[in-house]
């Protein structure tokens, strides 16, 4: 769900109008009509913090980065109980993850995102995938073995540690693209992701920025 949707779905359960809603954040209907249908995607930070704002809920809920969080009330941020979750600082290969003890911080996620699967956080190391993601930053992971195209994952190459990366699937096998434009992409044939092996052993979730 994009931002303008989520701003949308809050605007409805509160039952306000697009012209009363758009008056409360100080843009024209037309705007708000556009942020809503994904036709301006590049959404002010002020007037999503206006929004969240009406709703009492965190900028963060809106920008999809935070799935545990209700209404403030009283004064106070109420969050739902939570799940915790491993950081690990590496996932070599041949290891399940729940036996991995490089084990270097906890995260806690919603109960209703550890109903859909099993989790564990990442810690990135290294520039690949910066501007997006940066050295130290945490992502979290459900386990998978498979994705579709244009999802970040966590793979293994080579039987190597776990690297993260954007998966792009064509006719002929897969390319794992960095965001830093300095890297070249990681190109796989059907042969080569059976030989080598190349092994996707989750999809990213969420990131955690770290200061």
């Amino acid at each position: 769900m994009t931002v303008g949707e989520r701003i949308k779905n809050l605007r409805e359960k509160l039952g306000i109008s697009q012209v009363d809603f758009a008056d409360k954040i100080n843009v024209s209907k037309q705007t708000l009509y556009k942020y809503e249908n994904n036709i301006i995607t590049n959404i002010p930070s002020d007037k999503i913090e206006a929004a969240a704002s009406i709703g009492n809920i965190s900028p963060a809920y809106l920008m999809g980065w935070d799935n545990n969080v209700v209404p403030i009330t009283n004064g106070v941020k109420n969050k739902k109980p939570g799940v915790t979750i491993n950081v690990l600082g590496r996932v070599a290969a041949g290891v399940p993850i729940e036996a991995i003890e490089d084990i270097i911080d906890t995260e806690e996620i919603s109960e209703e995102m550890a109903n859909t699967g099993d989790f564990f956080g990442l810690q990135i190391h290294g520039d690949s995938m910066e501007p997006r993601m940066y050295e130290g930053d945490v992502v979290i992971v459900r386990q998978q073995d498979d994705a579709e195209s244009g999802e970040v994952i966590i793979a293994m190459v080579n039987g190597d540690e776990a690297t993260c990366k954007r998966l792009k699937k064509y006719d002929g096998g897969i390319m794992l693209l960095s965001n830093n434009s300095k890297y070249e992409p990681m190109v796989f044939t059907n042969e080569d992701i059976v030989k080598k092996p190349v092994k996707i052993i989750g999809k990213v979730v969420e990131l955690r920025g770290k200061f």
